[in-house]
């Protein structure tokens, strides 16, 4: 009798270990730094806010409402190490044709390639501060404005303050079923919740589904901000979501970046998330405010912090990291990602055009 349990046990075991779903995780491969002052076509390299990778080049959106732009550029990646990065074009958004580009102010955050018509799509956060909305385009190869989406009313600012500047729409993901994209915010509305802060606040920020076939938002989710944790050495303590990647139906890797002033080239703090929407995630499209509602956000969890890993990173700094894309696969078969820090064209002191390698290990 004890023979049979033991056999049912270990039976029971191994059907456990071979059902039980492994959860992803982030090995960090590489670092490479662009050098200063590095130019192409008359353009400084730097404010990479947002990056995709399509048809075996990437594409970098440069955040600089004066001149928007992006560069297209080809990454060499061999036995784990990023070998080189050699920009190849730089495209400017000047289209005179169009009223679109004067009335908007493209202060573009993040850029996503259409890989079948190679239609370039961008999120951009407007000027709250001077009454010009955020917006989402998409223009041709070449910077030629193609149309734009129709936004919800609450993203649009009115007499009633619920938007707060530099801090609207920040991170962009193609849709996984080539139907849509998603599209989230850094911060939350005045009418969503509280800025992160030491205590546990609620802070949720939306992530909105746009279908590219009626160009409008057709379902929106919640997703909330971790507090923040180090100890203040200036006034300046703020987290938010600067990108977001699905990365299969539903499922998201969602950077969160942590800046605290006082803290010199050491104030960034960069952690990854893996979150993802199920049948209990309320649908909050039709919501005009969080604070006068109950909702279930995204379910999330940690799955890499830049932390474990200052020690292997240029002067262990870990800089401004606004964007994440796919890059080739690897070596050994498991898909790589590849990650860019914005040096905010280094107006607040010495930063770092750092580009990040990590391996998806499943």
């Amino acid at each position: 009798m004890t023979k049979n349990i033991s056999y049912i046990l270990l039976i029971a075991l191994v059907f456990y270990s071979c059902t039980k779903k492994k959860e992803i995780a982030l090995v960090f491969l590489d670092e490479y730094i662009v050098k200063d002052s590095l130019a192409i076509e008359n353009s400084f390299i730097g404010g990479l806010s947002g990056i995709d990778y399509s048809n075996g080049f990437f594409y970098f959106v440069v955040d600089d409402s004066e001149k928007p732009r992006f560069l297209r550029a080809e990454i060499d990646i061999k036995q784990d190490k990023i070998n080189s990065v050699n920009f190849k074009n730089v495209v400017y958004l000047n289209d005179t044709t169009t009223s679109f580009y004067n009335e908007n102010i493209l202060d573009l955050e993040s850029i996503f390639i259409d890989k079948e018509t190679e239609e370039v799509n961008f999120v951009s956060e407007g000027s709250i501060l001077k009454g010009k909305k955020p917006s989402v385009f998409t223009t041709d190869s070449l910077g030629n404005f193609l149309r734009s989406y129709v936004l919800p009313n609450y993203f649009i600012p009115n007499t009633i303050p619920k938007l707060k500047h530099n801090g609207i729409f920040e991170g962009s993901s193609k849709g996984v079923n080539g139907k849509g994209f998603w599209v989230a915010m850094e911060s939350p509305l005045i009418v969503d919740g509280d800025e992160p802060s030491f205590k546990k606040t609620s802070s949720p920020i939306r992530i909105t589904y746009f279908d590219k076939k009626s160009k409008k938002a057709i379902k929106q989710f919640a997703y909330q901000l971790e507090h923040i944790t180090k100890p203040s050495q200036g006034k300046i303590n703020l987290n938010g979501l600067t990108s977001i990647l699905e990365y299969k139906e539903n499922h998201f890797f969602i950077i969160e970046r942590t800046y605290q002033s006082g803290y010199g080239n050491y104030g960034n703090g960069i952690k990854i998330f893996d979150a993802y929407i199920d049948e209990t995630t309320t649908n909050i499209l039709e919501v005009e405010s969080l604070k006068e509602t109950d909702f279930t956000s995204l379910r999330k969890r940690l799955i890499f912090d830049f932390e474990e890993v200052r020690g292997q990173l240029t002067k262990g700094i870990v800089d401004n990291i606004e964007g994440v894309t796919f890059g080739p696969k690897l070596a050994n078969g498991n898909q790589s990602l590849i990650l860019v820090s914005d040096d905010n064209f280094q107006l607040y002191g010495k930063q770092l055009n750092q580009i990040i390698l990590l391996e998806i290990e499943k």
